[in-house]
């Protein structure tokens, strides 16, 4: 090997573990979501969870939660359960589903202020997203102990600022009746809280 190949081959080393560390010394996109009951910022995990972070980047970049709704609140107990929001089925801001990334694979947990994508059979999520209140890991994990579809949720960032948002949504009073497409009863807000804007933050 020639003294000039050995000097491009140590630069092309150099310059890719230069390109890596960047890479990984890099911020995770902020996304606020400004409500009708102020705003959250949320980080997603595009590092870890790059399918599911950056579907969510889509969502927020094509302008297709604006407008959306909190539409479900799961509360257990105080500070404990979460809160649903996103494009709710509908057809003009949904887009294809994506694959599935369990926590088993990210190494993320369902923790307090975790997102995830909710879905029904692994690989079917689309634009949805739950946002846990309290530790959810026992339920919204990844396990593969458990019998059946035991895939969890795809967890993919976390609330950074505006909790307290979160829990006062999770608070809110709900209606008895209410159903959203049929499902949800007892769990759809009195008064739903609009997502006004979702924008990446600079």
């Amino acid at each position: 090997m020639t003294q000039l190949v050995r000097t491009l081959v140590a630069a092309l080393a150099l310059s890719g573990t230069s390109v890596a560390a960047q890479q990984a010394a890099a911020p995770l996109p902020r996304v606020a979501l400004d409500t009708t009951a102020g705003r959250i910022v949320i980080e997603a995990d595009t590092l870890h969870a790059p399918i599911t972070a950056g579907n969510f980047l889509k969502y927020v970049d094509g302008k297709r939660l604006d407008g959306v709704t909190f539409y479900r609140t799961v509360k257990v107990q105080d500070r404990f359960g979460f809160v649903q929001f996103g494009t709710n089925g509908d057809p003009k801001r949904v887009l294809p589903p994506i694959k599935h990334e369990p926590t088993t694979l990210t190494g993320l947990h369902h923790t307090e202020g975790t997102i995830s994508v909710a879905r029904f059979e692994p690989g079917s999520a689309r634009g949805d997203f739950t946002i846990s209140v309290g530790d959810q890991s026992a339920a919204l994990d990844a396990d593969p102990s458990k019998p059946g579809d035991n895939l969890g949720y795809a967890a993919f960032g976390h609330v950074v600022e505006g909790m307290d948002h979160i829990v006062a949504i999770l608070d809110g009073p709900v209606s008895p009746t209410a159903t959203v497409r049929g499902s949800f009863k007892g769990e759809v807000p009195e008064t739903a809280v609009k997502v006004l804007s979702a924008r990446r933050l600079p």
